[in-house]
Formats: structure tokens, sequence, C-alpha cells
């Protein structure tokens, strides 16, 4: 008994929805079981996407008709196919160009289409795209064939229609996916990361931070590396009205040129190789919230354009995508580099500039900041002690003066590797496991300073016992001027700032105290 061609043609289809499989090779798979249904030279599946078909895989033609999109006003064969409801086989003599003339592999020079044939697709009763096979034998199909096509266009529906449930559901993943790292993220900087310090500087910063965390402005945060930039950031998110949504955070010095935009934006399947699902970007994610942009001065000019016109209408466009969408993001920017300089140098945009720093916010460097580093220290030494399992860890009056005199180069972070490594050396150090660990100045193992640059911390110096308190009083403030001026370099207002009085009644102290 001869098999039904079509049963043999449909029956792998069949099995074929209940297999997870790449789109390429679904679609391959369908478009080589048409071909066995129907012998032909080539075939090409379709989809509309408005008044636009693109091909999605095709046999039999050249590579480049991937590449193609075919308007349905410049293709009267196409749109014709699409007028029906069924079936349609065009006349050999048909005046209508056909969009596939000298495409057919294979065949070198114009090689026209003689005989072409087409069926519409319809996922849940909306057109989708069409089915089309086209010979070079003019007598190629027949009325059988109309019949034949009809029937697998309804499974082809079906094949389209599991890939497309397949890929929404994949694409929900996804999404689900990002969001969770994102809030997870946000749970994360929501635990309490305290700014601590209570040096002048620390506190003109904080009440900035209280001052523009509630609006909606977009901040610049500008500070060298290692001061905590994004600690602001985070401060900054949980004092606004958006705390409740995720902070999302993208460093945009550790991407690729090729894949800013994306990253940034998100892609449409199919936007460049690698791209197999839609992916959300960080605008996207961090709709109704903010978005922190660290080092934004890395960012290529090409995405700094793209960057501004966001930040000027709130609409975005996936990498690929023909549709826009809004967003509404504030943008909380960082930089170690001096953005107005990389304006005038020609290698940051002066428009975007302007837009991202509505408000700039300096954080001040650990030199800056006075005692604020035996504060951080102690913060970083009792994180330390729960690592370690240590009842206490502390560190020596040589350590506190060695880290009072230092410039720090690398501000808090530095600070934070410092005594992280200090604590290790100072337990190897020990014979046996101690219950109170002393880090010294050894430990810390920083540059040597001049006795005349060492700031030792007054209460430490042996000339201020047994002194009446009246000298004992003026030999503390004159030796914590003397330290100060030198953490600015002799800059009085600087000064001033850090020992939280004004400018010219320190110059006066200082001058009663027989300071130069």
């Amino acid at each position: 008994m001869t098999a039904n061609p079509l049963v043999t043609a449909l029956i792998p289809l069949v099995a074929d929805l209940s297999r997870e499989l790449p789109e390429a090779e679904r679609y391959r798979r369908l478009l080589q079981a048409l071909r066995q249904l129907l012998p032909c030279d080539a075939v090409a599946l379709l989809k509309l996407d408005g008044d636009t078909l693109i091909p999605l895989a095709v046999e039999g033609l050249s590579t480049d008709t991937l590449g193609r999109r075919f308007k349905l006003d410049e293709h009267p064969r196409l749109q014709a196919l699409l007028a029906q409801r069924g079936p349609t086989r065009f006349a050999t003599d048909c005046d209508m160009p056909d969009p596939y003339d000298g495409l057919v592999d294979g065949h070198r020079g114009h090689l026209p289409v003689h005989d072409c044939l087409g069926c519409p697709l319809y996922v849940q009763d909306q057109p989708w795209g069409l089915l089309t096979l086209d010979s070079l034998d003019p007598s190629s199909f027949g009325k059988v064939d109309l019949d034949n096509l009809q029937a697998f266009a309804s499974l082809a529906a079906a094949t389209v229609m599991a890939n497309e449930r397949i890929n929404t559901l994949l694409q929900r993943v996804e999404d689900q996916h990002q969001l969770a790292e994102a809030y997870k993220q946000a749970a994360v900087q929501h635990r309490p990361r305290e700014l601590i310090g209570q040096s002048a500087v620390h506190r003109q910063l904080q009440q900035e931070i209280a001052l523009v965390g509630n609006s909606e402005l977009n901040v610049l945060i500008s500070g060298e590396t290692g001061v905590g930039k994004e600690l602001v950031a985070e401060a900054l998110h949980a004092a606004s009205l958006r705390a409740s949504r995720p902070l999302i955070s993208l460093n945009c010095a550790a991407l690729p040129d090729n894949l800013v935009e994306s990253e940034l934006f998100g892609h449409v399947r199919g936007a460049f190789t690698g791209a197999h699902n839609e992916r959300r970007g960080k605008f996207e994610l961090a709709d109704g919230g903010s978005l922190f942009l660290d080092e934004i001065g890395e960012l290529p000019l090409a995405a700094q354009a793209k960057l501004l016109r966001v930040l000027q209408s709130g609409q975005l466009q996936r990498v690929g995508a023909d549709m826009e969408q809004h967003v509404d993001v504030r943008v909380l920017a960082a930089s170690n580099r001096d953005l107005a300089e990389e304006v005038r140098a020609g290698r940051f945009r002066a428009d975007l500039y302007h837009r991202l720093s509505v408000y700039p916010l300096k954080v001040p460097a650990l030199r800056e900041r006075g005692r604020d580093v035996l504060l951080l220290a102690g913060y970083f030494l009792e994180e330390n002690r729960a690592r370690l399992g240590l009842r206490n860890l502390r560190l020596t009056q040589a350590a506190q003066t060695s880290l009072l005199a230092y410039n720090w180069p690398g501000n808090v972070r530095e600070l934070e590797h410092l005594i992280g490594r200090a604590a290790l050396k100072a337990l190897a150090s020990c014979s046996e496991r101690p219950r109170i660990l002393s880090i010294d100045s050894p430990h810390l193992d920083l540059p040597q300073v001049h006795s005349s640059q060492a700031e030792a911390p007054v209460e430490s110096a042996p000339h201020s016992q047994n002194m009446p308190l009246r000298e004992a009083i003026d030999s503390f403030q004159k030796q914590l001027i003397n330290q100060t001026l030198h953490r600015h370099q002799h800059k009085w207002a600087a000064a001033a700032r850090e020992l939280g009085i004004d400018r010219a009644n320190l110059i006066r102290l200082a001058k009663r105290l027989g300071l130069p």
C-alpha cells in the first residue's frame, strides 16, 4: 500500500510540535517537509510586519534573500497572495513581477521563475505571513497541489504558533531573570551601607544628598577613584520617591563598544549575531526607578548621542527594533574624569554633559576628610573581625598615626583593602590565635613619613602631659591646625572647612598660637 505523501510530510512536523528546537531549525524542517510534499526549486517562509514581509527561512533561494524586506506595495504577487484566505497559483503568463526572479540558488545570471504558488498563514485568525513555492518548470504545480498546500498550511500555522509561544515563554523567563537580578541587587543595596564620617566636608556632602535626593534632577557625581561614588548614588536613590523601585547599575568602562547600546537600550531577536532572544536593556529595567551609570566618561560618542535622546524625550529604541517605547528613569552618573575638560577636548558631548550635570555633586577625597580615616578604619576593622572570628581587632597608636599621615591616593577603597591585608598579616605573626588582635604600623606597610610630616594624634604627644590645662589646650590646637594645614597643602580655606570654623577665625587663632 502506497503511503500518502501528505501524511508522510506531516508526521515529522506533528512530532516537532512537542520538541524544543531552535527557531531556525524548526523552520528549516518545515520547509524541507514542504519541498518533500511539493517538489520545487525554492520555498520561503515570510512573516508579515506591518506593510512588509520579512523572510525567516528559505530553501533553494540565495542567502541574501534573508536580508531582503519585501514591501507589499512594491510586490503585487505577494499582495495578491495575502488577499486570499487559501492557496493561489499564478498563471505562467502572469505579468506581475515575481519577487524571486533571479534569486533561485545555483543558477547564474537572470533566470525568471516560471511557476509560482503561495498560501497565507493565519495565527489566531489573524494574517501572520506567507508560504511561497517557486519552480523553473512552468508545469510543476497542479490542482492537487493546491489542496495539499492548504492542508500543509494549517500545520505550518500550528508550527509557527508553537514557536512563537516558546519564544514568548523564553522571553518571559529572560525578563524575570533580569528583574530578579535587579531586585536582588536592590535588596543588597537596601542593606544599611552607611556614609561614615564626621568631618566638615563629609557633613556638607550628606546635606547635599538630602537636598537633591528627593528631587527628580539628574545628578553627576564626580570624585577620584575609590571615594565611594556608588555609595553616594545609593544614598541619593534611597532618599528619593523612587526608593521602592530598583536602582540599576551599569559600569560603562566594563563594556565592549559593540555591546554598549544593547546593554543600555536592549535588542530584538536577530538584531546581531548571538541575539537569539529579545532582551531588555538597563533603561527598561530601571523604568520607574533610577539608573546609575558609573564611569560615564568612558561611553563612546555614538552611544552618547543615543543616551542624550533618551534623556531628552524619554523615548528609546531597542537595537534592531522599528518601534520606540517610553521609559521613566532618573539618571545618576559618575566619573573620576573632569568631564568639563573632556568636553573641551572633544571626547564628551557638551549637550549630554549639561543634561547629566543638572546637579553636580563632588565627593571629597579621603585625604581631605581628616580624622574620618580612623572612623572608616573602625568600620573595616569590624568587618574583618567578624570574618576572622576574633573577639576584637584594633589599631595600635602607631598604626593610627600612620593612617593619619598617609596621603591616600586610592581613597576609601585603598583603606578597605589595606585593613584587610593588615589584619591577615597581624594574625599570621601570632604564634597562637589571640582573642584580641592588634594591628601595628609595620602590618600596614605604608610608606615611611618623615618626622616633620607625621601627624601623630595629639593625645599621644608626651609633652602634653604634666602641663597646665591652658598650655595643653593651646598645644592640642596648634598640633591639630598644623596637621590639617599639611593635609590641605597649607590651603587655609580647605583646612577651615574640615575644622568647621570660619577661615578668618582660623587665621586669627593660628596667629595667637604663634603659627607661621
